[in-house]
């Protein structure tokens, strides 16, 4: 599985918003501390909006910050979030297969979306900023 920068970039921000704690943080901000470019980024964040992961406030004192703690989110939801399904194989995600009664696969599939799952949703922001603390 690849994730799409769509993806990458958008973790990214939401990693620099959980290092902010309830403080509003700016485009610009973001951007330029994570090289990412503040047209693509408002279009992740707007996403992120979207799906109740992220605020926004105008003005001068105005930004984005998280709706809820870092501890609360995953990294699994905002990468679906961004993504969508997030989903090993098409026969998992409620794609018909006429072969699915006798697939020799599937039970791969499965084990590897329950693998993935487990990963990104044991995971979340607050985890990150824990790792990078770490080192």
């Amino acid at each position: 599985m690849l994730l799409s920068t769509k993806a990458r970039y958008g973790l990214k921000a939401a990693f620099e918003l959980a290092q902010a704690g309830n403080a509003y943080v700016q485009l610009g901000d973001i951007a330029a501390s994570q090289g990412i470019s503040v047209a693509y980024l408002e279009k992740l964040l707007g996403k992120l909006r979207r799906e109740g992961l992220v605020e926004g406030q105008r003005g001068t004192h105005g930004g984005y910050r998280l709706t809820r703690p870092p501890q609360d989110i995953t990294v699994g939801e905002v990468l679906r979030a961004l993504e969508g399904s997030m989903t090993a194989a098409a026969c998992l995600d409620g794609h018909a297969c006429e072969m699915a009664q006798a697939c020799v696969t599937r039970r791969v599939w499965e084990k590897l979306q329950k693998g993935i799952d487990g990963v990104l949703d044991g995971m979340t922001l607050e985890d990150m900023i824990r790792d990078a603390e770490e080192g």
